[in-house]
């Protein structure tokens, strides 16, 4: 039974699959997969999962329309006592998520419970995927400075494989394409360009399978005078599979049919409804990735009235 709190939103009949989204098919895994979308803001709460009342947020209703056209059902939901449930019937969870998930936070939505946390993360280690797109890496945080690394790492975040540090201004950048052969990558050459808020990021996991490098050369503000660092990855958790995407924050991006073709590939690949090959390659692709920004500059002390 779902919460009263759940948007369920059943897949329809399949409307055909354009060639930017292709990557979704599998004729040897006919079984329709079920996600888990959770769109908590426990921090700040980005526009695109913000609701009018029981409406879906913009980010909501882009994922469950894909679901309509290419045969995959999306629970939508705020609800942290989801976690508390039967998590069986879904194939992956998808987190558009911000801060510690365990408190009400700035939505006031229900919280997560600490077991429901514990139970989660066992279902992804225990074969489930997961995908977190933009601020899933602005969700729970390591302990200690946020322009260092850490060696112990809040479990979350070692699942995730990288955690946010801080953003600079929206602007367009490069995403240079490590792996062509993933899913959701056909036909987008080596690189594309798109305007977004980009995330700065830190505490890679060194098993990463680094998808899309984040090209740092030109890009306005501190955040960005680094080398270049990873922006899209994949990796085994256990038996999991996780994907995560550092784009989603703006509107248009979630209407791009290149961040669609991404998203539909990393979650064709995480409920396993196609195979890849995901070795680690982040020394190789990102050999400056542990490079920290500069701190930014100290903000001007108010003058005294």
């Amino acid at each position: 039974m779902l919460h009263r709190r759940q948007l369920l939103v059943s897949a329809g009949i399949g409307l055909g699959l354009s060639p930017l989204v292709r990557c979704w098919a599998a004729d040897s895994q006919p079984r329709k997969r079920r996600v888990l979308m959770f769109t908590k803001s426990s921090g700040f709460q980005h526009s695109v999962i913000k609701r009018d009342g029981d409406k879906l947020s913009h980010a909501e209703r882009i994922l469950t329309e894909l679901g309509h056209a290419h045969d995959f059902e999306v629970t939508a939901t705020k609800d942290g006592t989801v976690f508390d449930s039967d998590l069986g019937p879904y194939d992956a969870f998808f987190f558009i998520t911000t801060g510690d998930l365990t408190k009400s936070g700035t939505d006031q939505q229900p919280p997560m419970s600490p077991e429901g946390k514990n139970r989660f993360l066992a279902a992804v280690a225990g074969g489930k995927g997961f995908l977190g797109s933009h601020c899933a890496a602005d969700t729970f945080h390591s302990r200690g400075p946020g322009f260092e690394t850490q060696t112990e790492r809040e479990p979350y975040i070692a699942m995730l494989g990288g955690e946010f540090i801080r953003h600079g201004a929206q602007q367009v950048a490069r995403e240079i394409i490590i792996d062509p052969a993933f899913p959701g990558l056909a036909g987008l050459g080596k690189s594309f360009e798109i305007k977004d808020e980009w995330y700065s990021l830190k505490n890679f996991a060194p098993d990463l399978h680094v998808i899309l490098l984040q090209d740092t050369q030109g890009m306005t503000g501190t955040d960005y005078q680094r080398p270049p660092y990873p922006a899209t990855w994949a990796r085994r958790h256990d038996k999991g599979r996780v994907f995560y995407t550092s784009m989603g924050h703006r509107e248009d991006v979630w209407t791009n049919p290149t961040f669609q073709q991404i998203v539909l590939g990393g979650l064709a690949w995480a409920t396993g409804n196609v195979q890849a090959e995901v070795p680690p390659n982040l020394q190789q692709a990102a050999p400056g990735a542990g490079v920290m920004p500069p701190l930014p500059p100290p903000k001007p002390k108010k003058k005294p009235a």
